[in-house]
């Protein structure tokens, strides 16, 4: 765990004054300003006929500007509807009246301004060039492969390439997140050529498979599709495919079940509204076959409820979707829907409809059906409270946002809990704990394979007022909270990212002025917590604009080590030392060797370990004292009985606060870990009867020989029939 600040706020952190005091000498060295960028003025807008008929790149052609609302795009969040609504006047497009050549801040800016609480150094993951006034980059969505920590990859909108039907990007690292490439063509945009953004990254584990989803021009004009590729780090690796052929679909999520134990293992699954049925209503599409297909469709809705995020339970398999009754938009009043498939997508159940909230907001937006954040260029910032759900072992969790309509805060960030597999949820509890009344908004939630939490949001606290696009004027930073014990408590919150951001503008007149995007999603894996947001802190021309950044929070509470993998470890006479995996989360692994009731049980980290406590808490077991080397911490098991799963909880890791608990199969004979001893078993013995015991085989050499003989065989037949769950 990295050492918190004395303070809690920036401006006495020296690191950030000087980085500020950089920033704030280059604005009073400005030279000239960049003038207005606006290729769709005020007055066309309102020059508007009633039945102005449209032929914009990108969309489609003979667009009748009158159909807006009777189509639902006023209610759309996604890209392609906002330049429709640009296009026929309805809305404006960014502009920026900066007054400095200014470049980006340097790098070594950022490297100055070293981490304060949670989190490491932010990474910014817009490389490469920028060109004004395309230079918006927000709304990200964060993957990682859980079989090498090192690759990662956040998507986002990115309207560098703007004029043209390409307003998607991503950014890879092949270091576990030190570093990141913005994807990169030789045309010199990204590689999701035809689509509008709205980003969807996920990894299939059986394939080895990264798939993008956006909405993608290519699948019907405005449907769903994206690229996909085993070697993301390479711009001319990805591939087309499509989800949904549609006109009018909008904010797409998506989730895919990288747990071997699941019944429903390599299974993805991609929801949506689509405002060509039902007004909006809410559908899923998902492969059964590591996304080569993607026919199998369900609706879930038949009339509007907004599509806020699709996840599974990380244990079990089960899939869930939050969603939102928007109740008519606006300042109005909110209520949270959550939705679950016990059957892979199959069949859907509203298992959950909560007590009406106020939304966030300070005012509406230019398209009054949307409330914004600030009331900049008459309404900036487009937000409803959307947050993120995430489950794991039959525990749903969900953030969100809401205003204190007693006391003027525009924004409060709250969590729910259920523990019930979202049928009935806790009360809400308020994460942020300032007593200020400025806001905290738009959050995210990832939940890791041993039930942490970590929850991340956009926070004002530390300043008194803001102004878009003024890189003097520091705004909000990103600020955290943890959860070790999958939500029943929390972690005090702290700052995640390592400065107050100034406001960002939006200079880009393709994209329409309000936007500062609608959502970021998070996202853990075995070893760590990823989140990436839009950041103010590089100045183009002298004016604050949108970047995307990222950042990383250990899983471990304490030592920086955090638990990578477990596996049950036993000597076969002269053949040496062989591990069975027992993986951090769903169904446990099978130890099928005899060890007379004494076991070893190894728990790897991330970095060296040097103490930390070991209690079985499930199961007939006794846990000796651990012993450490390197990145092992190795607990001896005695008097384990047969035929059952034990839990053994590791905590106190180095001095840490973050606990984990891993379950150990047990059953004898079971050498193919069908969690059930019968024929195959002896079948698999029989062939490999004789051998001397080797990483392939070692498994049938129950009785620890370092032969697989006769008394293998005769233990199967002792043990025929036994069973575990």
């Amino acid at each position: 765990m990295k050492k918190k600040s004395s303070s809690q706020s920036a401006f006495f952190n020296l690191r950030v004054l000087i980085g500020l005091f950089i920033v704030l000498a280059g604005v009073f060295l400005a030279l000239a300003g960049l003038g207005t960028f606006s290729a769709i003025t005020a007055s066309s807008a309102q020059a508007q006929q009633k039945h102005k008929i449209i032929n914009v790149q990108g969309l489609p052609p003979g667009f009748d500007c009158s159909t807006i609302h009777e189509k639902g795009i006023d209610k759309m969040e996604n890209l392609r509807a906002g330049l429709i609504m640009i296009a026929c006047g309805e809305a404006q497009g960014g502009s920026t009246s900066a007054t400095s050549t200014l470049g980006p801040v340097p790098e070594f800016i950022q490297k100055l301004l070293a981490p304060l609480a949670f989190g490491a150094t932010d990474v910014n993951l817009i490389t490469g060039t920028e060109t004004s006034p395309h230079i918006t980059q927000s709304e990200t969505f964060t993957a990682a492969n859980p079989d090498d920590p090192n690759q990662v990859v956040v998507a986002y909108n990115d309207s560098r390439s703007a004029p043209s039907n390409n307003i998607s990007g991503a950014s890879v690292s092949t270091d576990g997140g030190t570093t990141f490439t913005r994807l990169t063509k030789t045309n010199g945009q990204s590689p999701f050529a035809n689509t509008f953004g709205d980003p969807v990254i996920l990894y299939n584990k059986p394939t080895g498979t990264w798939y993008t989803a956006w909405i993608d021009a290519g699948c019907g004009g405005g449907g769903l599709g994206g690229y996909k590729s085993t070697t993301p780090a390479d711009p001319n690796s990805w591939t087309h495919y499509c989800v949904h052929t549609g006109s009018a679909d909008d904010r797409e999520s998506g989730w895919a079940d990288n747990n071997p134990s699941s019944p429903f293992f390599g299974r993805m699954y991609v929801s949506w509204n689509d405002f060509n049925r039902g007004g909006g209503a809410l559908f899923v599409r998902f492969s059964t076959d590591n996304g080569a297909t993607w026919t199998n469709e369900r609706q879930v809705t038949t009339t509007f409820f907004r599509d806020v995020q699709i996840t599974g339970d990380l244990a079990t398999g089960d899939v869930y979707i939050a969603s939102m009754n928007e109740m008519g938009g606006g300042l109005t009043n909110r209520a949270n829907k959550m939705y679950r498939s016990t059957d892979g997508g199959n069949t859907w159940t509203n298992t959950y409809t909560g007590p009406t909230f106020p939304g966030p907001g300070r005012t509406v937006c230019p398209n009054t059906y949307f409330a914004c954040m600030y009331p900049d260029t008459g309404g900036y910032w487009r937000h409803m409270g959307w947050g993120e759900p995430a489950a794991f072992n039959h525990v749903v969790s969900y953030v969100y946002a809401s205003r204190n309509t007693g006391n003027g805060d525009p924004g409060n960030v709250f969590y729910i809990r259920s523990t019930d597999s979202g049928v009935t949820f806790s009360a809400p509890l308020q994460l942020n704990t300032d007593t200020t009344t400025r806001a905290q908004w738009q959050p995210n939630l990832s939940v890791s394979p041993t039930g942490t939490l970590l929850a991340v949001w956009y926070d004002e606290r530390e300043s008194t007022t803001c102004t878009e696009g003024n890189p003097a004027v520091p705004c909000y930073r990103m600020w955290a909270r943890k959860s070790n014990d999958n939500g029943v408590s929390w972690l005090p919150d702290d700052t995640f990212s390592d400065v107050v951001s100034p406001l960002p503008g939006q200079p880009d007149p393709n994209i329409i002025a309000e936007y500062a995007g609608d959502y970021d999603y998070g996202k853990a894996i075995a070893t760590k917590h990823l989140s990436a947001w839009v950041d103010g802190r590089m100045p183009i021309g002298g004016a604050s604009q949108q970047n995307a950044f990222t950042d990383a929070e250990p899983i471990s509470g304490g030592g920086g080590a955090n638990l990578v993998s477990a596996a049950s470890r036993l000597t076969h006479g002269t053949a040496g030392a062989f591990d069975i995996n027992m993986p951090l989360a769903g169904t446990s692994g099978v130890e099928d060797r005899n060890a007379a009731g004494s076991f070893l049980a190894v728990f790897t980290f991330d970095a060296p370990v040097t103490s930390g406590s070991a209690a079985v808490v499930v199961g007939t077991a006794t846990a000796g004292t651990p012993t450490f080397s390197g990145n092992e911490m190795r607990v001896p098991l005695t008097s384990v009985a047969d035929i059952q799963i034990v839990t053994i909880e590791i905590s106190n890791v180095n001095g840490g606060g973050g606990t984990a608990d891993v379950d150990f199969g047990f059953l004898i004979a079971d050498v193919n870990a069908n969690r059930t001893v019968d024929r195959p078993d002896q079948t698999q013995i029989n062939a490999d009867r004789g051998q001397i015991v080797n990483s392939s085989n070692f498994r049938d050499d129950i009785n620890l020989s370092g032969v697989v003989d006769i008394p293998d065989k005769y233990a199967v037949n002792a043990n025929r029939g036994h069973h575990i769950p």
